[in-house]
């Protein structure tokens, strides 16, 4: 059962304003959540460290990187009519754009409300019509209402760089447990991590848990690398929200769905997890009865591949929140597989010690 406060947590992150390379708001929610246990810094690139109070420093370092950024949009330049050219940060379903609502940051700091402009039917060619024509981003813009190019500038203060999010407020239906917002990609992975550390709190374990909030994965992994060289962990989990495919994919195929439990990927386009590790973690999940899906996966990528990568290799398994509809403006997902991810991951890291790591 879910708690106010684990709602809390997952809500804020969500809510939070942080595209890649501006994941700044990320760094008081994770204060919020996480320095009565424990002292939370950043880097230059806004990877944010939780190293718990009571690190011994004699023992494995088990690291739990979730990456913080989620996909935006970045201004390109300001039309003559005072409408916003825009471009992606991270790869978008360009078919969910038109109609929506966004926020743009202006000079002050501030969130101006946005639409991303669809053509009205009336003024559409044949083409555009029957959608036979492919959209590029280049072919949208946001409309803050402004009505020339200077008022955008002066009266709203919009400048050329600043970031866009999608305007959206989490929500969670209790009695049927889903939860609807943005960024689940990877907020919820982000709030997961969290959790775990406060779970473990006071345990007895075998190694050192640090845990980073990474910055900028929707553009390349870019924060993990510097992440990895700093915190130099021997083991690692790396949690995700990643893509349901149950209600899209043949029921055969299925291995990502919604309230079955979290996904241990075995690989993607990036990766392919260390099999010991992976096996070792899906015959524990077996034994303690705990919920969990394997999947393969033919496209994608995650930061898991970059630590894996990192120093002399590091033993890594991804650990993925089920969420429909990544990489657009709403994601659906369900506690139930925010909490067998937390227990799975805690399991693990308690299993966990130095002779078992080298076996990996």
């Amino acid at each position: 059962m879910s708690t106010p406060q684990t709602i809390n947590l997952i809500a804020d992150l969500s809510n939070a304003f942080g595209p890649s390379g501006f994941e700044d708001s990320i760094l008081d929610i994770a204060k919020k959540y996480c320095s009565h246990m424990a002292d939370v810094t950043d880097d230059s690139m806004r990877n944010i460290y939780i190293h718990p109070h009571k690190l011994r420093g004699d023992r494995p370092v088990f690291m739990l990187d979730a990456h913080s950024d989620e996909v935006g949009f970045m201004v390109h330049s300001i039309r003559p009519n005072g409408t916003l050219r825009f471009i992606n940060i991270g790869g978008w379903n360009l078919n969910c754009l038109p109609s929506s609502k966004v926020l743009v940051r202006n000079a002050l700091g501030r969130y101006i409300p946005g639409i991303i402009a669809a053509k009205p039917v009336h003024f559409m060619s044949a083409a555009e019509k029957s959608g036979s024509s492919a959209a590029a981003i280049s072919d949208f813009s946001i409309d803050i209402g402004a009505t020339s190019a200077r008022e955008a500038q002066e009266d709203f203060n919009i400048r050329i760089g600043e970031p866009i999010v999608s305007d959206v407020t989490f929500q969670y239906d209790e009695e049927r447990d889903v939860m609807m917002g943005k960024a689940f990609d990877c907020r919820i992975g982000c709030a997961a991590l969290i959790e775990t550390m406060n779970r473990l709190q006071g345990q007895e374990l075998d190694v050192d848990v640090v845990g980073v909030l990474s910055s900028q994965e929707e553009v390349g992994e870019r924060g993990v690398k510097v992440a990895v060289n700093k915190v130099r962990p021997q083991i690692a989990i790396c949690f995700e929200g990643c893509p349901a495919d149950d209600t899209f994919t043949e029921p055969y195929a299925i291995q990502t769905a919604l309230k079955k439990g979290p996904m241990i990927r075995f690989m993607d386009r990036s990766i392919i997890c260390n099999p010991r590790y992976q096996r070792y973690t899906l015959d524990l999940a077996e034994k303690q009865g705990l919920s969990v899906q394997s999947s393969v996966r033919e496209g994608g990528g995650n930061n898991g591949a970059m630590i894996h990568n990192s120093l002399d290799g590091i033993p890594v398994i991804v650990i993925g929140v089920p969420v429909r509809y990544i990489h657009s403006h709403y994601g659906i997902a369900s506690y139930y597989d925010f909490e067998a991810t937390v227990r799975l991951a805690e399991a693990v890291i308690k299993s966990m010690n130095q002779k078992t790591i080298a076996g990996f």
